[in-house]
């Protein structure tokens, strides 16, 4: 059934959509570093026991980020599992390579997290937590050697705590995978707050920003607006047009009844126009008149 589910788990990954988008890969190696090396200062100084998480002292620049370690041994990993900070490793999972002890060092980046981690065109709803694997043999070496964890028993929980309320925007969500090298990948959010992985890593649960769709309306609303303008333009256009067609007619009807007049005479009982009739007076061919 484990095994079920893990298939289950990684044929969904790879069939959701992904993202080729890349963070800053220096940035987070040089972050790692320096978590690094305060967790195990952290196990040196205090000579932790196998099993307890120890609050690691990060430098001042540092400050809103939380690291925290723990020592585990491999037979106790694979019979119980852990959960511990924000993840829940399940049982039956073994480090690859192989090695008797480990040390897991989780990260909490806090307000760091949109600085370090920044994705075009998303927003993040939850902080940036991780964690990763090194091997436990001689913790005093200057040379840790990072480890995987291949988790058997099914994939790895992620509960992650919402910085910003959601709302009603559970199913924009997306969980987001910062790889080791660089790239980025996303996942569907299948539970509140809780995303999956099959192995070490950053992770955050984070909204696409909808500027596009806002762009596109106030486009549209433009475009609606300017085509009513200007039906609005062609039709007082049109108005004044037939007003001072109608005006110039009125005007040359008034001039042709005030340049010639007519004079009315009783026809029965119905007052009819009467032209006034002019008779041309003959004229002789001597100028006198007849």
């Amino acid at each position: 059934m484990a095994r079920h589910l893990l298939l289950f788990y990684s044929v969904t990954a790879i069939l959701l959509p992904s993202s080729a988008l890349c963070f800053d890969s220096i940035t987070g190696n040089s972050l790692d570093s320096s978590v690094q090396e305060s967790a195990f200062k952290t196990i040196t100084r205090h000579r932790p026991h196998t099993g307890f998480l120890y609050r690691a002292i990060l430098p001042p620049n540092f400050a809103g980020m939380e690291v925290s370690v723990v020592r585990l041994r491999t037979k106790t990993l694979w019979r119980k599992g852990t959960n511990f900070s924000s993840f829940s490793i399940p049982p039956r999972t073994v480090p690859v390579p192989h090695v008797k002890r480990l040390i897991i060092v989780y990260q909490d980046m806090g307000n760091w997290s949109s600085q370090l981690y920044a994705v075009p065109g998303y927003s993040f709803l939850t902080p940036v937590v991780g964690f990763t694997v090194y091997d436990a043999t001689n913790v005093s070496s200057e040379k840790i050697t990072r480890i995987n964890l291949e988790p058997v028993g099914g994939p790895i929980s992620i509960r992650l705590q919402y910085s910003t309320h959601p709302g009603n925007r559970f199913s924009g969500q997306r969980c987001a995978s910062f790889h080791i090298n660089g790239t980025i990948s996303f996942s569907k959010v299948r539970f509140p707050n809780t995303c999956y992985a099959e192995g070490q890593g950053r992770f955050s649960i984070m909204i696409p920003i909808e500027r596009n769709r806002g762009c596109a309306a106030s486009w549209i609303i433009g475009l609606g607006i300017g085509l009513v303008g200007m039906v609005l333009v062609c039709y007082v256009g049109v108005m004044l047009y037939r007003l001072s067609t109608r005006k110039k007619v009125r005007v040359m009807e008034r001039e042709a009844d005030e340049g010639e007049l007519f004079g009315t005479v009783w026809v029965g009982g119905s007052k009819m126009p009467s032209a006034t009739v002019t008779r041309t007076q003959p004229v002789l061919e001597n100028g006198g008149f007849s």
